[in-house]
């Protein structure tokens, strides 16, 4: 009986121009037979300056070729068909002018964008309602109530990114990655539809 080759392909990689991608870059492999190493070393498409940012290999080809060069195996895929290698090319850092007016521009928007919430809401005067039921005097600027309503509301900030720069308060993913994730899921479905598209419009009738 031939022996099994189980591979599991990897749904997203990144790798660099003029990289040979092997085997074992896109997929993990699981078999008994001594031709394993083999296997893992086979150089299964090389990246070039024509390509684009990303390339889709398709699990098919990959079998359809391993079953022309190794006869005496079988080979099984399991999970996903396809792998999307994304393109790293140099790229060069920002400059600092650019990177501060970025920050300054978003440190602005996000201030103009509370500060119209808490408008909207008319904060200051629930502030002032509730200085009132607490002390029983009226103040424009209860200070004691709004200062420490601003630190709760920078460290709230925080907590729900879960990031201080490089710093994680937890292992639990903040909803900013999870819609990151999100995205780069519905982008690889993208690619991986667009490419195979583009496979049968090429294909001969």
């Amino acid at each position: 009986m031939p022996e099994t080759v189980y591979l599991r392909l990897k749904k997203h990689i990144e790798r660099p121009v003029f990289h040979e991608v092997k085997l074992k870059d896109i997929a993990y492999i699981s078999t008994l037979t001594a031709k394993k190493p083999e296997l893992e070393n086979t150089v299964i498409y090389r990246i070039t300056p024509k390509d684009k940012s990303n390339v889709v290999i398709d699990s098919f080809l990959i079998i359809d070729h391993f079953h022309a060069q190794y006869r005496e195996l079988e080979f099984q895929l399991i999970g996903p068909s396809q792998t999307i290698i994304q393109i790293a090319r140099n790229q060069k850092k920002a400059p600092i002018p650019v990177v501060a007016g970025v920050w300054l521009l978003l440190f602005i928007g996000t201030a103009m964008t509370i500060m119209n919430f808490h408008y909207d809401v008319s904060m200051q005067e629930v502030q002032q309602k509730l200085h009132f039921l607490l002390t029983g005097e009226e103040n424009e600027f209860p200070l004691w109530i709004q200062v420490p309503y601003s630190i709760g509301l920078g460290i709230g900030m925080l907590l729900f990114f879960n990031h201080w720069f490089k710093i994680r308060f937890n292992e639990e993913p903040s909803p900013l990655e999870v819609e990151i994730h999100k995205y780069q899921q519905d982008l690889d479905d993208y690619v991986m539809h667009y490419e195979n598209k583009l496979n049968d419009t090429k294909s001969p009738d």
